[in-house]
């Protein structure tokens, strides 16, 4: 099983790498501040290109369904990954 976070917990944390895995137009409209875009389907094809198994990343999408089921393939695969409960809409909720 992977890890999970939730945004009260993630706002505490400093320098990481934390993906946003939602679409260029929904990401450039606002994300949250430090996240980087990955499509999903670049992730689940080339993790590896995005990726280093040996780094940790906090991974989120619009409500954490998404990113919930790209967490458990990539934790499979290796990768030390977090999932953001409730993704993006629960941290503007949450502002």
């Amino acid at each position: 099983m992977f890890e999970s976070i939730s945004v009260t917990e993630l706002k505490k944390l400093n320098n990481i790498n934390l993906i946003d895995i939602r679409s260029i137009e929904k990401y450039n409209n606002k994300h949250i501040l430090n996240a980087r875009n990955i499509q999903m389907e670049q992730l689940l094809v080339y993790p590896n290109k995005y990726l280093n198994k040996y780094d940790k990343y906090y991974i989120y999408c619009q409500k954490g369904i998404q990113s919930r089921k790209l967490c458990q393939i990539l934790k499979n695969s290796g990768y030390n990954v977090v999932n953001v409960s409730g993704g993006y809409e629960a941290w503007v909720l949450n502002e």
